[in-house]
């Protein structure tokens, strides 16, 4: 293993080992030889499939059981042609979760089409280069390429036949869904619903997005009036069409609203606004779901898709706790999700429930419009500035194209990913020491995240949890935004919290910043408790170390899940919408099969 004082190697070096290496590796997956696979691997590897040898999204460790599982698998994939893409970013020396290696990206193919993947190679004390990761991915099932580049629509799509149909006579049609059904109906037009939608659209699989919201955007739009996004610009976009590069490196939530309209028409997606998914139930011997969509006007359309994707997100359904005498408090109640801008309030005292990222926007908003504030602490949270925050995202700074760093990004099998969050949660935690100082000695209860890894971790299991600093956590230090617990209020009364000391913390507003149930619970409301309960929980790490039921094949056929940031989204929209593209060609069965 390389030492800390080991120079870092040349490109040229960097080529000329992992193009041995991977030499060695096609052979040895071509032959079926585990021995010599196994001989090619560290004793600490991990491999990350997605697609390309098992479509399904999942990680194996250990030298042995990848070596034999690779040489199964490839019985049936028939995986060869392990090479140094040339056309994308070149071998490099780097250092992963405190692990100098070689970085590579290669490309393959199988029987089912071309796959990519990125190898780390690191050094045996004799000198010997082997595998610490490997990651394998489907790009494109063959013959049913993404249309775009070389296969983009011709140049006769749409020829110039005079007195006949033009491109918008077209779109109307298509998007009207007079006299056909969707095959896959997307419940939610954010960034979700958006990537899942072009990925699918084009694939050429007829897809229809509803949103009830009336105008694309909106559930951006609508939200608080300073909200503004939380990283940077070029983390952000959106599968197929990138960000201006004159945009801010923080995004504005009208911003991005803005844009979401114009990529619906600019990739000409099929969207319904104002229309909102009733109910749904789905035929076994049909194949289909039957759905009742309900438009603003109260009118009703059957349709019956093939598949539903709930996109959703992670922020459905505002969760609102019943808290003792809160029913009797005379003042105004808001979930942070109706919460939009803070001026009525000023002058006014406000309570904030909870301290994660909108409770803390909403309470310095709220503090910036002239308002007296107080957070109320139910539990001890993770608090990170907004610059150090970034380092999780640094790898979209080195250099390498979007979709590299989406390769790469993707590449990490769980146990690595753990280990490289833990070590920048350590980090940011020793930079933000006087920040989270003067937190502690105002009260502010602090953690370091699930499992230590900081916020990242906390968003994967929990879906909140933490905060970046913009300067709210400042405030609080300085006491400009008071701060209580929760224990230490005995229940609310008709002025605000009557604290266990007897004394009433007075309030003419109390935003309950309480976060959201998660997409199973969205299962529930609109398909009902059967398909909820059939799927289990969704979002969190399963035992196989992937978020469960997410850009995956669930125990509900035809049901499909997609949230997350807008990275998440862009990047596993091409994974879903392969897997769906792979049942309408009948490459594989919507069932999740049992093993």
């Amino acid at each position: 293993m390389p030492k800390d004082d080991t120079p870092s190697l040349s490109a040229q070096d960097c080529l000329d080992i992992t193009s041995r290496w991977l030499v060695d590796f096609d052979r040895e997956i071509r032959s079926g030889n585990v021995k010599g696979l196994a001989a090619l691997l560290s004793d600490d590897t991990h491999w990350r499939d997605l697609l390309a040898f098992t479509w399904h999204t999942g990680s194996v460790s250990g030298r042995g059981n990848i070596s034999a599982k690779l040489i199964e698998l490839a019985e049936h994939k028939n995986p060869e042609g392990f090479a140094i893409d040339p056309s994308r970013t070149a071998p490099r020396w780097v250092t992963r979760a405190g692990q100098d290696c070689i970085e590579a990206i290669f490309s393959f193919s199988t029987s089912i089409g071309t796959g990519a993947g990125a190898v780390r190679l690191v050094a045996d004390p004799d000198g010997t280069w082997r595998a610490w990761t490997i990651s394998t991915t489907l790009q494109e099932i063959e013959g049913h390429e993404e249309r775009f580049g070389q296969a983009r629509t011709g140049g006769d799509a749409f020829n110039r036949e005079f007195g006949g149909d033009n491109w918008l006579d077209y779109r109307n049609k298509q998007r009207a869904y007079e006299d056909r059904d969707p095959a896959v109906l997307v419940v939610g037009g954010g960034q979700a619903g958006l990537g899942i939608a072009s990925r699918l659209t084009h694939l050429g699989v007829d897809t229809l997005t509803v949103d009830s919201h009336p105008r694309i955007g909106d559930n951006w739009r609508k939200r608080y009036h300073s909200l503004t996004l939380h990283n940077e610009v070029h983390v952000n976009h959106l599968p197929y069409m990138p960000f201006p590069p004159t945009w801010p490196v923080y995004i504005p939530k009208d911003m991005l609203a803005n844009w979401f309209e114009i990529y619906v028409e600019a990739l000409e997606l099929n969207y319904w606004a104002g229309t909102s998914l009733t109910s749904g139930s789905y035929d076994d011997a049909a194949g289909c779901w039957d759905v009742t969509l309900t438009f603003e006007d109260g009118s009703t359309r059957q349709i019956k898709p093939r598949h539903i994707v709930m996109g959703t997100g992670v922020s459905a359904i505002p969760i609102m706790p019943e808290l003792p005498g809160m029913n009797e408090f005379k003042g105004t109640v808001l979930h942070s999700g109706e919460y939009t801008e803070g001026h009525e309030w000023s002058g006014k005292k406000a309570l904030v429930v909870g301290t994660g990222n909108s409770a803390h926007d909403v309470a310095q908003d709220l503090h910036a419009c002239g308002a007296d504030v107080t957070m109320i602490q139910r539990s001890s949270t993770h608090v990170v500035s907004l610059a150090e925050a970034q380092r999780v995202y640094t790898i979209y700074a080195e250099g390498p194209s979007v979709d590299d760093c989406d390769l790469l990004a993707t590449s990490f099998p769980f146990p690595v990913l753990k280990q490289g969050y833990q070590r920048t949660a350590k980090h940011t935690t020793e930079v933000d020491k006087p920040l989270l100082d003067g937190l502690r000695a105002r009260g502010f209860k602090l953690n370091s995240g699930v499992d230590d890894c900081g916020f990242q971790m906390s968003y994967l299991q929990r879906g909140g949890g933490y905060y970046f600093n913009v300067g709210c956590s400042d405030l609080i230090a300085s006491g400009d935004i008071n701060l209580i617990h929760y224990d230490d209020i005995a229940t609310f009364g008709p002025d605000g919290a009557v604290m266990k000391d007897g004394s009433t913390m007075p309030a003419d507003l109390i935003v309950m910043a309480t976060g959201y149930k998660n997409q199973q619970d969205t299962a529930r409301v609109f398909l009902g408790d059967d398909v909820a309960d059939r799927i289990g929980p969704v979002w969190g790490f399963g035992d196989d170390g992937e978020l469960r039921n997410m850009w995956r094949r669930t125990n509900q056929p035809g049901l499909w899940f997609t949230a997350g940031s807008l990275a998440q989204c862009r990047i596993f929209s091409k994974f879903l919408a392969l897997q769906i593209k792979a049942c309408e060609e009948g490459l594989i069965s919507p069932t999740l099969p049992s093993e």
